[in-house]
């Protein structure tokens, strides 16, 4: 906490627009700040009319995790500035939580980095949801930057050094699955979309779909088959993965090919983006002339054709986990490896 009358105040008011400190005697003017941390700081004088306009403007700070005071109109007992939590890189993370003036917030905001600067902080992070939206002007006048968004919030990061910042960059790729699923005939699954680049072209191609958050690659290429054509399959391995840039709003773009197995046949095409769905013998998807054209197409099929003939070994996957304890599933090729991965796993 920062009590009204200590040298820690200061930022925050010298930071508040219109405030000024002069040495005129405290009975013509009114209002006196007396440190409770430095005796040597005794007299800081400021008029009875912006005392009472800072006063009122520090009632309206609300308790929780943004800041927190305890205030009347004669006597202010004590405030607190922005309350981050620290990382481990000099940095500190704040969320805000409730409702405030952006006229308020710049002011706390100014203060508080003031504070945060000398204690050596580096990185700020704001976290503003999105219904605080108003004390986004606040914050870049202060500084920050947009770093990423998401639909229920903004992320706003402020580097506090005369120097290059270090702070990681948004997510830089966009992961996407493309799905091989070959039956015992032979026969791949193969659909005709409604929409996109491949809209009445009659190409037929295999369902591909984007991971979304927190999934992992395996079941989005079993999640993506479901919703487009009904069939039920579980993984098997990754085929390869293929890169590009730029692909979307100027984002990094990772697509695997997954090979599935088919626990059903029966398709149940989905009609909002699938204007057709079939199985057809892979050959055939292999010898279209779109594929035979397009190099990154040949070479998916061709692959695909060598792993049907058993030609071809993917990545097949490991459940494990990190070193601090969270899930994670290791993706690598199990049939030349000739030796357990761990102590607590078989290849």
């Amino acid at each position: 906490m920062h009590r009204f009358g200590s040298t820690s105040l200061l930022p925050f008011l010298s930071a508040t627009k219109g405030w000024k400190t002069d040495t005129t005697p405290f009975f013509s003017r009114g209002i006196s700040l007396i440190t409770d941390d430095d005796s040597s700081f005794f007299l800081h004088y400021f008029t009875r009319v912006k005392a009472r306009t800072l006063i009122q403007r520090l009632a309206r700070i609300m308790s929780g995790p943004t800041g927190s005071m305890m205030v009347d109109e004669h006597h202010v007992q004590q405030i607190e500035l922005l309350t981050g939590t620290p990382d481990s890189y000099g940095g500190v993370s704040v969320e805000i939580k409730n409702p405030m003036d952006s006229n308020l917030f710049g002011d706390l905001l100014r203060a508080s980095i003031s504070q945060w600067r000398q204690k050596g902080t580096r990185g700020v992070w704001i976290k503003l949801p999105i219904q605080h939206a108003n004390l986004v002007e606040a914050a870049v006048k202060q500084g920050f930057w947009y770093h990423h968004a998401e639909p229920d919030y903004l992320m706003l990061a402020h580097w506090i050094p005369n120097t290059a910042h270090s702070l990681p960059a948004n997510a830089s790729h966009r992961i996407g699955i493309c799905a091989f699923v070959v039956n015992t005939k032979g026969e791949v699954l193969v659909v005709q979309e409604k929409n996109g680049i491949f809209k009445g072209t009659g190409v037929w191609k295999l369902p591909t779909g984007v991971v979304n958050e927190g999934e992992d690659i395996c079941t989005a290429a079993m999640r993506e088959v479901d919703e487009e054509t009904g069939v039920k399959t579980e993984f098997v391995e990754v085929l390869a993965f293929r890169q590009s840039h730029k692909s979307f709003f100027t984002k990094s773009d990772l697509m695997f090919v997954c090979m599935l197995r088919p626990l059903s046949s029966e398709i149940q095409k989905q009609d909002e983006e699938i204007e057709a769905a079939q199985w057809i013998p892979i050959e055939e998807y292999a010898a279209q002339p779109f594929v035979k054209k397009n190099p990154i197409f040949e070479s998916v099929a061709n692959i695909c054709l060598a792993k049907k003939d058993m030609k071809y070994t993917g990545f097949s996957t490991l459940a494990t986990t990190t070193s601090s304890g969270k899930t994670s599933t290791l993706y690598f090729n199990n049939q030349d490896l000739k030796q357990p991965l761990s102590s607590d796993n078989q290849a």
